[in-house]
């Protein structure tokens, strides 16, 4: 795991009773997920500066429509917003999880 990964891992880890449980490097299909909520069917990707040159734009556009395809949302924060803000990065994902779990309970 790079840096910024650990930082918000040390964030999503702890556990509560009825809220998300995230796990990490966790595979969907041909991929890795950074992180995976499967109450809230959420992916959360750390998308360090590579992300950002030649052909990984596209290639990560390929991964997200195939985990939408299975019907999963996905979340993409630049590590550098990692860095700058965890507790708010970890604060909105917990709180779109926790949405989405009231949704699927519907």
């Amino acid at each position: 795991m790079t840096p910024p990964e650990v930082i918000l891992w040390t964030r999503l880890r702890p556990r509560q009773p009825d809220g998300p449980r995230f796990r990490r490097q966790h595979p969907i299909g041909p991929f890795i997920a950074d992180f995976y909520c499967a109450q809230a069917r959420l992916v959360v990707e750390v998308d360090g500066w590579g992300h950002n040159m030649g052909e990984a734009p596209a290639r990560d556009a390929r991964r997200d429509a195939f985990m939408t395809g299975l019907g999963l949302v996905v979340m993409r924060y630049p590590a550098s917003e990692i860095l700058a803000d965890p507790t708010g990065v970890a604060d909105g994902i917990w709180d779109r999880a926790a949405a989405l779990m009231r949704e699927r309970r519907r």
